[in-house]
């Protein structure tokens, strides 16, 4: 599996909009219907990635903790599941479930929306105002798999800041993960180790 280092969106572009089932719902959900005044997380994950295996109960609390205070959480998976058939949307529905999503997990089937991001890896997140303007674009925290605990500290500055009507620190650093599985054959711009 790849692992790969995501290519940050410039600060201030505008939140591409997407049209994408989700698999939690089973509805069609758009960015328009699920966009906060306040702010909106996006983020790009999938079942079988071992860091967002790591994250995950820390994501969950870190969502529970910032959407009680007007800021949504949107989670969308964009992996072929020709190469992994346990990220198909029945498994996603299932992952929801046992973790118990408090947002939208969305089912990216042309990749148009990672694409539009320009998402390279899980968990590739991305901040945006309350105008959906992107001011925070990177790592969830320092934390990798069987080394360290997950904190969420890189989000939750970003979203404080914004919460306290504050700038976000522009000083951001990329998010590490698997790479997504891309079927079009979409050119990675990032170095690649693996594991």
């Amino acid at each position: 599996m790849a692992f790969v280092l995501s290519s940050m969106m410039e600060l201030g572009k505008r939140a591409p909009d997407f049209k994408l089932h989700d698999t939690v719902s089973g509805k069609v959900l758009t960015l328009d219907k699920l966009k906060s005044d306040v702010a909106t997380v996006i983020f790009f994950i999938c079942n079988h990635c071992s860091y967002v295996h790591h994250i995950n109960p820390k994501l969950v609390e870190i969502a529970d903790k910032y959407q009680a205070q007007g800021v949504q959480f949107i989670a969308i998976s964009s992996n072929d599941i020709k190469q992994f058939p346990q990220d198909a949307p029945v498994f996603m529905t299932q992952m929801a479930n046992y973790h118990k999503y408090p947002f939208p997990y969305l089912y990216d089937e042309y990749q148009d929306a990672a694409i539009s991001y320009g998402a390279e890896c899980n968990l590739d997140l991305f901040v945006f105002d309350s105008d959906l303007r992107c001011v925070y674009t990177g790592r969830f925290d320092m934390t990798r798999p069987n080394i360290q605990p997950a904190t969420g500290a890189d989000l939750s500055a970003a979203l404080d800041a914004i919460l306290a009507g504050e700038e976000v620190d522009p000083n951001q650093y990329p998010c590490m993960g698997s790479s997504i599985a891309w079927k079009r054959g979409v050119p990675r711009k990032n170095l690649e180790m693996f594991y």
